[in-house]
């Protein structure tokens, strides 16, 4: 046990204003007031890349010490590295699987789950399409393992005459989103068809793909196709109830089913520790809406926010 000293009450005194106006310093600049040094190693998902870039390059803005490097190896792959403890900070499109939960766990790996900002998982068409809507029974007939759909006349109650040959791009499966996907579509992860265009990590291999093919269908985040609008349509998805069209209305009142998601960071708590790490990812929740607002993803919730940051107080102690 720690022995307690006692201070000359003007020792505290003329300390105080010190105490202030250095706080005052930290809370106005957000990142620890310059002061902070070493490097945040981040890797994972393509999707969370673009909120993880630039909140790494503002952070680094006001505190010129650190260094934030951010790697795409797609989600499967960024907890690969972040179980074997070779990341700090693991970007997600979907939840920790369970056999990444063990990996982390045999190696001794603590973290936590953060919500960061969420995401309309979005099914793109080439725009001359005039298929408007689409059932998630129709996506899964396209897109489940062993389907023999090769043309939009294939797809059983089409709201379109419409029967260009179909051309399908999606993600590698080291992607979190096309573990998101198959799981909400098909019913379990992973499981899809092989015949398509495996563009890997690279969504814009999708986009330049289903804006040069009539019969083209891909799906990525909902960033990308705000970005790509002008060359690409986004298909209403209809779980049932009625069609619905991705939107930030749509996902944060939960009725863009089942493509809704959020998108997530997974902090160690080793990491945590390290003053820099700590700043920085408060620094990340904090300013969450300017970068959701800058990558194309829809915003937490004030509720989200909160617990987010009740989160990582939590696991950094």
């Amino acid at each position: 046990m720690r022995s307690r000293l006692l201070v000359p009450a003007a020792v505290v005194l003329l300390s105080l204003p010190l105490l202030v106006a250095a706080c005052g310093d930290d809370e106005a600049s957000g990142g620890g007031g310059g002061n902070l040094s070493g490097t945040i190693r981040i890797d994972g998902s393509s999707t969370v890349a673009p909120l993880s870039e630039p909140a790494g390059e503002q952070f680094n803005q006001e505190n010129s010490g650190v260094d934030v490097t951010v790697g795409t190896s797609g989600t499967g792959g960024g907890f690969e590295k972040f179980c074997a403890g070779e990341t700090d900070i693991s970007d997600a499109s979907r939840k920790i699987a369970d056999d990444e939960v063990s990996a982390c766990r045999e190696n001794g790996v603590e973290f936590e789950e953060i919500v960061v900002a969420n995401d309309a998982l979005t099914v793109v068409v080439n725009p001359e399409n005039p298929v408007n809507c689409i059932t998630v029974d129709q996506l899964n007939q396209v897109w489940n393992r062993g389907s023999n759909v090769n043309s939009w006349g294939d797809i059983d109650g089409l709201e379109a005459d419409f029967s260009e040959d179909l051309e399908l791009f999606g993600p590698g499966t080291d992607s979190g989103t096309f573990d998101y996907f198959t799981e909400a579509i098909n019913g379990e992860e992973g499981v899809q068809r092989s015949k398509y265009n495996n563009v890997g990590e690279d969504d814009n291999a999708t986009v330049t793909g289903v804006s040069g093919s009539t019969g083209g269908m891909g799906y990525f985040g909902f960033s990308f196709f705000q970005e790509n609008e002008d060359t690409l349509k986004a298909l209403e998805v209809d779980p049932g109830d009625g069609c619905v069209a991705p939107s930030a209305e749509t996902t944060q009142d939960g009725s863009y089913q089942p493509l809704g998601r959020q998108l997530y960071i997974y902090p160690s708590a080793e990491a945590l520790q390290r003053p820099e790490v700590k700043e920085f990812v408060d620094f990340y929740i904090n300013n969450s809406d300017s970068l959701t607002e800058q990558a194309g993803f829809i915003s937490l919730t004030e509720e989200q926010k909160q617990e987010s940051l009740d989160k990582v107080a939590a696991l950094a102690g």
